[in-house]
């Protein structure tokens, strides 16, 4: 979480307001989430480069991408696009699901336009959290 935490803060931050900011926090420090990853709520998946994690992104509800977040030195390297593959093959095989949804940050729009995503909304704001709801027909 430590990794969601400092990428949110150098990419995504801005685009929030304060109670945005505090509500992400709150989410990706809590032991509530550590209990859902536990209890097979939250399925997490995490990209290496030797022994260190440059990647990671989870799932919730079987096929809602709750967090994908790549290290910033390791963006457009193909990373994040690894993960989505990776994310969409658990979907297709523990589901059978033929969609994965994603509400995409302002920051990453343009990322999952690139690897598919449709939007299915105009943005959203939730609690200070700003999103735009979308869909990848797999």
């Amino acid at each position: 979480m430590e990794l969601a935490w400092r990428t949110f803060l150098k990419y995504e931050a801005s685009d929030y307001t304060e109670e945005g900011i505090e509500n992400f926090r709150e989410f990706v420090t809590e032991d509530k989430l550590k209990e859902m990853f536990l209890n097979g709520e939250y399925r997490l998946f995490v990209a290496e480069y030797g022994s260190r994690i440059i990647g990671m992104g989870s799932l919730r509800e079987k096929s809602h991408i709750s967090l994908l977040f790549v290290e910033s030195r390791y963006h457009y390297m193909g990373v994040g696009r690894g993960l989505i593959d990776t994310l969409a093959d658990s979907v297709r095989t523990d589901t059978g699901d033929t969609v994965m949804t994603v509400n995409a940050a302002p920051y990453a729009l343009g990322f999952y336009h690139r690897v598919g995503f449709a939007d299915t909304d105009t943005e959203q704001d939730t609690d200070g959290i700003r999103y735009t709801p979308m869909v990848l027909k797999l």
